[in-house]
């Protein structure tokens, strides 16, 4: 009887597979290649993020660079030989065999006399050629086709010559049409040789934090360099000036970014990059941008004439805080302390006065002291405007013709009083405040002779030198009249009393509980 064979699963598969090879090779007669085949890569579809790439393309060409030349007159036009003088003598006039003589021949060259007299006859003459140096670059950008620039303040600068470099390489000759330094915007202009590309600005009230944003501009003029981040903040004041109302954004910006533009998705331009925040001087991810809705209105008068001319009220204010509001007797702190109403200017002669709180414009609330300086500066010189004024426990309205706000504004001088008798000027101690006053012979109210260390009057800056103008409103001109005032504040049911305080020739507030004298 025939053996019968049996085959485990794993012998008969190789069997069969052993077998198929050969009747492929019986057909054909060639063998067969056998390919090994692998497993296939991980791959994961995930849904992509919209990149930047077509906004960017859109946008770059008019976005350039901005190089700011000065001019100056080289203390030297020697063509950087030495000239020293030796006890008296000259270069020329040391020994031949002189080691000095004969290091400079071989390294540096020996001037001859003849040269350097021909020199100084020419600097006599006043013939010194005056030279461009670079002080500055930044970033800018196009807002119209026929060559409009906008760019920072700062960048420019006091520069006497300016080259815009579009993102092709060309350098165009640039002038200066404006500049505003209050908001740090400035405007140049290229000769048009062609139409350039150019940017929209947007309406930046529509930007909301979130919302994804691309910064274009020369960083350390290495040329166009995009980033990307977000709206990080709005309304961020960071102390640069009274119009503070930027736009924090998360975008890498560095130095060198200055002036360039942020944009949104839609390639409009949402702000201007001006400032960042950064311990080491790089960029940190804080980044500031002056809003488009500025941009516009400061550009707009700059091309028109050159300049921006904006309302000016011609008052020291100061923000209200919660003491001050308790002080004042009012609901909330808000709205902006005067703490001082210049002379000769359209607030005091609308009768605006120290200790007033402006609480509205034209009926718009004023939330600070920095919106009301935003609300004046919105308006143009000669306007006239509404004030609602809290003043003396109840709320007046004033109209006011507002002037045109001067570059540099006079401080308000003290006026002399009449003299003291010596035995009068000694300090009193205010029960209970912490401080001793005395007398002010060289004006009103009193100064501020001693500051108890913990005190209250310490801890609210109160210190030593300061002028009590008033308190609560009231002159004072002793340590008794101050104590009047706190009594009668406490009698009304007030927690505070507001002491006016004038400090090297400006005024300000400062709130002191009453509970604690």
């Amino acid at each position: 009887m025939p053996k019968i064979l049996k085959l485990s699963p794993k012998a008969l598969l190789t069997t069969t597979a052993a077998a198929g090879l050969a009747a492929t090779m019986l057909v054909t007669g060639l063998p067969v290649q056998n390919n090994v085949a692998y497993a296939e890569a991980v791959r994961v579809e995930a849904p992509q993020a919209p990149g930047f790439a077509d906004v960017v393309d859109a946008v770059s060409p008019a976005v350039v660079s901005v190089r700011v030349q000065r001019e100056v007159t080289p203390v030297s036009n020697d063509d950087s030989r030495f000239n020293f003088d030796f006890g008296g003598r000259g270069f020329g006039d040391l020994p031949e065999d002189h080691p000095l003589k004969r290091f400079f021949r071989e390294f540096g060259g020996q001037e001859d006399r003849q040269d350097r007299a021909d020199r100084n006859n020419r600097r006599g003459n006043g013939d010194e050629r005056r030279r461009l140096r670079p002080v500055s670059q930044g970033s800018g950008f196009f807002i119209s086709e026929d060559g409009f620039v906008v760019t920072n303040s700062h960048v420019v600068g006091d520069g006497s010559a300016f080259t815009v470099i579009t993102k092709d390489g060309v350098e165009h000759d640039a002038k200066l049409i404006g500049r505003d330094q209050r908001t740090d915007l400035a405007v140049l202009k290229v000769e048009p040789t062609e139409k350039f590309t150019y940017v929209a600005l947007a309406d930046d009230k529509q930007i909301r934090v979130g919302d994804w944003v691309v910064a274009v501009g020369n960083p350390f003029g290495l040329g166009g360099t995009v980033t990307a981040g977000i709206v990080s903040a709005r309304g961020r004041d960071i102390g640069a000036g009274p119009y503070d109302d930027f736009i924090q954004v998360d975008a890498a910006v560095n130095r060198g970014n200055s002036g360039g533009p942020t944009f949104n998705l839609n390639g409009e331009v949402i702000g201007v990059n001006t400032a960042i925040f950064s311990p080491s001087g790089g960029n940190v991810g804080i980044a500031f941008a002056i809003p488009a809705t500025t941009v516009r209105s400061v550009v707009d008068d700059l091309i028109e004439s050159g300049a921006v001319a904006r309302g000016w009220l011609g008052v020291r204010i100061q923000p209200v805080s919660a003491d001050i509001a308790e002080s004042l007797g009012l609901a909330e702190p808000q709205g902006a302390l005067v703490s001082n109403s210049e002379t000769d200017t359209p607030a005091a002669k609308a009768g605006i006065q120290a200790g007033d709180v402006i609480t509205a414009v034209n009926g718009e609330t004023v939330d600070d002291a920095r919106d009301l300086a935003k609300k004046i500066g919105a308006f143009d010189p000669d306007t006239e405007v509404e004030l609602t004024v809290w003043r003396a426990g109840k709320a007046e309205t004033i109209n006011v013709k507002l002037g045109t706000l001067p570059v540099e504004q006079a401080l308000a001088a003290n006026t002399p009083s009449e003299e003291i008798p010596e035995e009068e000027l000694k300090p009193a101690f205010v029960d209970g405040l912490g401080i001793a006053v005395e007398p002010n012979s060289e004006g009103p109210g009193l100064v501020v002779a001693e500051v108890d260390n913990g005190s209250i009057a310490e801890e609210r800056g109160m210190r030593a030198g300061d002028v009590i103008v008033a308190v609560n409103n009231s002159d004072v001109k002793s340590a008794a009249d101050v104590a009047q005032v706190i009594d009668k504040a406490a009698k009304d049911g007030r927690k505070a009393a507001l002491f006016q305080i004038q400090r090297d020739n400006q005024n300000s507030f400062i709130a002191l509980p009453i509970d604690q004298g």
